[in-house]
């Protein structure tokens, strides 16, 4: 099951952040973030990383190792 684009989605409806405006904050297109979302690409690491910071939690918990 495909946790990563389900946590980043509900990470980003928590902010009001549209999907062009979190990846203006972080450097990637909308359209992007819409394919992690729906879990048609993956993020890379670096990308994933600038994820994690922005919202405050852990790599980890964006990909369903922690809770």
């Amino acid at each position: 099951m495909k946790i990563f684009g389900e946590r980043l989605r509900e990470l980003r409806n928590e902010e009001h952040l549209s999907t062009v405006k979190l990846g203006e904050k972080i450097g990637v297109s909308g359209p992007t973030i819409t394919r992690w979302e729906n879990d048609q690409i993956d993020a890379t690491i670096g990308n994933l990383k600038k994820l994690a910071e922005y919202f405050k939690v852990s790599s980890d918990y964006l990909i369903g190792l922690e809770d």
